[in-house]
């Protein structure tokens, strides 16, 4: 009989296992940079209730400062993250409504809503850049990591200028992705809505913004100084 030998198999060098393995990452990540579609897709709504960093429930009370009584609208909820955290800090007097493009996504809040006894949320399936809403209707909106989806968001930001009534407040919240608007753009199209800046808290890829609308009659025009409230990134504020 003839014995069958193999050659050795050479080691792969750890440079080469390296290469591959950061190839294979840069795939990937290309796959989901160019896989981020907007609106974002229902059937991945699992990522939708993953906490982000500067993003957090404490920075988003302290940012948007929700009281018992007000009538606040949230724009793309998702699967209601920040809706359910929300809603109970306005109280039984108070109400949220829920604005989405998407039927699914504004089921899946009512539905999350119901189990957890809040009956304070409204849904209303429509279009952000035409509200359906009457001027001055809100104390607050809000929109986190919801805004850049939006085709035309200077559009959004004339709409929330509308509903808002005297005093009231908007908070957008933004976090690095294919759809992340820098800090930077949103200023200059708040700026260009007839809304100021009030507060910033955390860095250009993942911040929480709050602005009023520009009136001279509206309660606290004066008081809130930009210089006074666009903060440093480390300000170690929760």
């Amino acid at each position: 009989m003839h014995r069958i030998t193999t050659a050795p198999v050479a080691p792969i060098p750890a440079r080469t296992r390296w290469a591959v393995a950061a190839g294979a990452g840069a795939a990937l990540a290309a796959a989901w940079w160019l896989g981020d579609t907007a609106p974002y897709p229902y059937a991945q709504r699992g990522l939708l209730d993953v906490p982000l960093p500067f993003l957090t429930a404490g920075r988003m009370d302290a940012v948007l400062r929700p009281r018992p009584g007000e009538r606040m609208l949230e724009i793309g909820p998702g699967t209601g993250l920040q809706s359910l955290h929300v809603a109970p800090q306005l109280g039984p007097e108070g109400r949220l409504d829920v604005l989405d493009i998407q039927q699914e996504m504004l089921a899946h809040v009512m539905c999350r809503a119901e189990r957890d006894g809040l009956a304070t949320i409204r849904p209303t399936c429509s279009d952000a850049r035409e509200l359906p809403y009457a001027d001055g209707t809100f104390d607050a909106m809000y929109a986190v990591t919801a805004l850049g989806e939006i085709p035309e968001p200077d559009r959004v930001l004339r709409e929330a200028a509308r509903v808002l009534a005297p005093g009231g407040r908007l908070v957008i919240g933004e976090f690095f992705d294919r759809h992340w608007i820098p800090f930077g753009r949103l200023h200059r199209l708040a700026d260009a809505a007839g809304l100021h800046l009030t507060e910033r808290r955390g860095p250009s890829p993942a911040y929480l913004a709050r602005f009023r609308p520009c009136r001279a009659d509206a309660p606290g025009h004066q008081s809130e100084r930009l210089a006074h409230s666009d903060r440093d990134t480390n300000d170690g504020q929760a």
